[in-house]
């Protein structure tokens, strides 16, 4: 597929990316669909299996998710001119999606911080404090009951007990925890 972007395609492309990003609650992955149809099926910039590829490849590699992102514009600039172009595109692309969102959190974090005394942020902080907790618990639960599956797993549920207990009372550093239970699994023992 070869393309002709002018200028004024790029800035679109740019301009409705950073729209995504304000609408990109629980992550850019749940714009995807708009994605396609501003890609492919408005733009015909990408074909099906360039934009399903650019998110499969994304998700199968380690990292963040918002990967796909970057192929989606990585692709856009290969159909359009070749590598230097397949570079701008992911500028394009990822500028567009993390500008806005990150903007917005660097200032609602400022601003909270610099408001911190105000009675209503900490009812706010203070609230919001038991529903992070729960979440954080839970998530663990999750994760935890997925390796625990009878009585025959004791260790990891004891192990699992200990260190949440070592992390709520003393200061110890996390990271000392986790190379703690990665000996104890190269061991065998756990």
């Amino acid at each position: 597929m070869s393309l002709n972007l002018l200028w004024t395609d790029w800035l679109g492309m740019f301009v409705h990316f950073l729209s995504l990003s304000l609408l990109s609650i629980g992550g850019a992955i749940t714009t995807a669909p708009d994605m396609h149809r501003y890609l492919v099926d408005r733009q015909h910039w990408l074909t099906d299996p360039q934009f399903t590829a650019s998110v499969a490849i994304a998700q199968a590699a380690p990292g963040p998710n918002v990967l796909f992102v970057a192929l989606m514009g990585w692709q856009v600039g290969l159909n359009a001119g070749g590598p230097l172009l397949g570079l701008f595109g992911v500028l394009v692309t990822m500028l567009g999606i993390m500008l806005p969102s990150t903007t917005l959190t660097y200032l609602a974090a400022s601003w909270g911080h610099r408001n911190r005394n105000l009675r209503w942020v900490r009812a706010f902080k203070q609230g919001m404090a038991p529903i992070v907790i729960a979440l954080l618990i839970a998530t663990g639960w999750i994760l935890a009951s997925a390796n625990v599956t009878g009585l025959k797993d004791w260790p990891v549920a004891l192990l699992t007990v200990v260190t949440a207990l070592i992390v709520w009372r003393t200061r110890m550093h996390l990271l000392w925890l986790l190379g703690a239970g990665a000996l104890l699994g190269w061991f065998g023992w756990i």
